[in-house]
């Protein structure tokens, strides 16, 4: 099953998600495709997230990466390109993501942000998914407040009627007391009526789990 990776916020460890996700994948031998449409905000000295998900990946004979569009100011994809003078279209997005799906077992299509950040004049992330017809995974932080956030995103899905395969928190702290923290996925599934695929702590390499789920639909 092809994936759509999002999240409830920017920079809460979804790219090391997609990494995790396309690694164990090329270990269990499918040839795996990492979509990303828009990637803004490439300057000296900073990887973009293709190249992230690269990175110490040692077999990438099956690897291929793909992006839509790459702009240069690091901000919402609908100001980085205008700001380049680039025109975003959803119908090539939709052509670049068939093409790479032609080439692979199983494609990885991570987004940009959340689900509501504006990609062009008349379209958000929301849209893309949508036009792309993927199930959705939510990649979310640990501490407090990521129930509203995590709950929120969830709501907006369904009423969207985008499938959620499940949620993912990445970043957990490997020693926390925190009771925000340790109580958060149970609250999660409870009131989001939502499975947790995985808890990610720091650091962590093992993306069996996620990998089980998404192979299993």
């Amino acid at each position: 099953m092809n994936i759509f990776i999002t999240s409830t916020d920017t920079d809460v460890g979804k790219t090391y998600v997609c990494r995790g996700i396309v690694q164990e994948l090329l270990k269990r031998g499918k040839k795996t495709g990492y979509f990303k449409p828009l990637q803004s905000g490439i300057v000296p000295d900073i990887l973009s997230d293709a190249d992230n998900v690269k990175k110490g990946i040692k077999n990438q004979n099956n690897l291929i990466l793909k992006n839509s569009y790459i702009t240069n100011t690091p901000c919402t994809p609908s100001i980085s390109a205008k700001i380049d003078g680039v025109e975003i279209s959803l119908d090539k997005i939709e052509q670049d993501y068939k093409s790479l799906a032609k080439e692979c077992d199983i494609v990885v299509t991570e987004g940009s942000g959340g689900l509501f950040v504006p990609v062009n004049e008349n379209s958000m992330v929301s849209d893309v998914i949508k036009k792309l017809n993927l199930p959705v995974i939510v990649v979310a932080r640990p501490n407090l407040g990521t129930i509203n956030h995590i709950l929120l995103t969830l709501n907006a899905l369904r009423t969207l009627n985008i499938k959620i395969l499940g949620v993912v928190i990445s970043n957990y702290p490997k020693n926390t007391n925190d009771p925000a923290i340790i109580t958060a996925p149970e609250l999660i599934e409870k009131f989001g009526s939502i499975k947790i695929l995985d808890i990610i702590k720091e650091n962590d390499n093992n993306f069996e789990k996620i990998a089980d789920e998404i192979l299993m639909q």
